[in-house]
């Protein structure tokens, strides 16, 4: 796997400790991108940046200038990761639970008991590359044990040196070369490519976007069904069925999904460096209420996977409306 680009570091003085507020608001975004990575979840991350930002204040006087305050507070947040995630699970996706996809006709079947991985907004967070939250990524990042996961993000996206992860996990510089090594291992085996997120849409996957909002707001199967690649795949937690294939997922979609035409808009929003949609369902009153978030991957001019997360609690962390008037059609289908 390519290494990714390290988050640039910046000088900051012992001094600027004592302004804490603007310190907070400096590193808020990248400490949340980092805790996302750890955890796998966007409401977590927020929990673990404050707790991050309490143990610094409250250690800040011991502060001894031998690193920059940046390095320091990711080493906290690190620890404080590490023990957040000590006996719990990893929060999976559907296609990572080590089941086979589903074919049309089968019966869909929900776990909630599942701490599934959430998507995070690209508006709260910070990164070098958008490689480093990407969904695949960041779901592969769960597979692996708690510090391995921890070495792998500190070596290969900050691009700390093998002598400061072992000082921050309080080990050996051989340790870490070993956690490294299977970590890359893992990562392998579990399939994880060097695709890349594309800073910038070019104007076909622009109108590819706006094709894939219009064919769901007119619920044309045929149409979602060509805009998808042959292989594509699409998963939806918290149902644990993952489908591949463009004709199953068009199955899926013209079958399970309750909506017909003109009952589902979409906004567009952005999540993990993708682009992504909240879907709105229109109830019997007229008015429209979060059904999905969408997060999107493209292959060229094709979908070739979407992740449906069935959480309505996404929609106010993505700043989308909880409510569309019944008067509602959908307006631009691309974040530029």
């Amino acid at each position: 796997m390519t290494a990714l680009k390290a988050e640039a570091d910046t000088v900051t003085t012992p001094t600027e400790l004592d302004d804490f507020p603007t310190l907070t608001q400096r590193y808020q975004r990248e400490l949340l991108a980092h805790c996302y990575r750890m955890s796998g979840s966007v409401h977590e991350a927020e929990d673990l940046v404050q707790e991050t930002f309490l143990r610094a204040w409250k250690a800040s006087a011991a502060f001894e200038g031998r690193s920059s305050v940046r390095t320091w507070l990711y080493r906290i947040a690190t620890n404080v990761c590490l023990t957040n995630l000590e006996g719990r699970p990893r929060r999976p996706l559907p296609a990572g639970l080590g089941t086979p996809d589903a074919m049309a006709g089968d019966a869909l079947e929900q776990d909630h008991e599942i701490a599934w991985l959430e998507p995070v907004p690209d508006a709260s967070v910070v990164v070098a590359e958008r490689d480093s939250i990407r969904l695949a990524f960041v779901a592969a990042l769960q597979h692996l044990p708690a510090r391995q996961r921890a070495v792998l993000i500190l070596r290969d996206v900050l691009r700390w040196s093998a002598a400061e992860v072992a000082d921050a996990l309080d080990t050996t510089t051989a340790a870490v070369n070993s956690a490294l090594q299977r970590a890359h291992a893992q990562l392998a085996d579990r399939g994880l490519t060097e695709d890349t997120v594309e800073p910038n849409l070019d104007t076909g996957q622009q109108q590819l976007l706006e094709r894939y909002v219009d064919a769901f707001w007119r619920k044309d199967v045929d149409a979602i069904v060509g805009l998808l690649t042959a292989e594509a795949t699409w998963d939806m937690p918290p149902f644990t069925s993952w489908f591949r294939g463009a004709e199953n997922i068009g199955w899926l979609i013209g079958n399970e999904c309750p909506g017909g035409a003109h009952d589902m808009p979409m906004i567009a929003t952005q999540a993990n460096g993708q682009p992504a949609y909240g879907l709105y369902m229109r109830t019997p009153a007229g008015d429209f209420v979060p059904f999905q978030l969408q997060v999107l991957e493209l292959d060229g001019d094709k979908v070739r996977h979407v992740t449906a997360f069935f959480d309505h609690t996404l929609f106010p962390t993505f700043g989308l409306p909880t409510r569309l008037p019944a008067d509602h059609t959908p307006a631009s289908s691309v974040v530029r």
